[in-house]
């Protein structure tokens, strides 16, 4: 039996944990990766307001919990192997933190090891609309090796039937960076 490589899956005060409660199903489903979940303390404002379910039950769904305060956790050191990093909701102020070098918790700590040690890191990035300062910052992340910069926008060619569904093909457009092929997520033309 192989030991899962840890995921790091980090949460920002942002709107989108819909897409974070299907990721973490979908990462679990896959079975491949030992999920290390980060929520900030805006994140855990915010789940209540978005998910019918507590903020532990959320919680419940990755393999270790580490406090966003915790700058000596595992993921602030490069030395701590790690398949990459998703960081979603990702808020404005994160992504501009990212970008900065400012690394005052440990969500922007692991964003910091993640890029210097050249490995994926997913944002999705959410804020509408998009001020010169936001597309400023995205432009910039965009250009950085490994740094993908998906926003969860809306596809209709999949014919999406609900809620559920469009939230499915982002979940799928998030995990493929980490190989992970989501249930019911469609592509163009297959």
């Amino acid at each position: 039996m192989s030991v899962k490589k840890p995921l790091i899956v980090a949460a920002t005060g942002a709107s989108g944990f819909p897409l974070l409660e299907d990721c973490l199903r979908c990462l679990r489903a896959d079975g491949r990766y030992h999920v290390c979940l980060i929520l900030s303390e805006n994140a855990r404002r915010t789940i209540p307001y978005e998910l019918d379910q507590a903020v532990e039950d959320l919680e419940a769904l990755a393999d270790e919990v580490l406090s966003s305060s915790d700058i000596a956790a595992g993921p602030a050191s490069g030395t701590y192997r790690t398949a990459g990093m998703l960081i979603v909701p990702c808020s404005m102020k994160t992504a501009a933190g990212i970008i900065t070098g400012y690394t005052d918790n440990l969500i922007l700590r692991a964003a910091d090891v993640t890029i210097k040690e050249q490995r994926p890191l997913v944002l999705a990035v959410r804020e509408t609309p998009l001020s010169r300062i936001h597309l400023r910052n995205l432009y910039e992340l965009s250009g950085i090796p490994g740094v993908h910069v998906i926003p969860p926008m809306m596809s209709f060619y999949n014919k999406p039937s609900s809620i559920d569904s469009l939230v499915r093909h982002i979940s799928g457009k998030l995990l493929e960076p980490f190989g992970v092929e989501v249930e019911d997520f469609k592509r163009w033309k297959e």
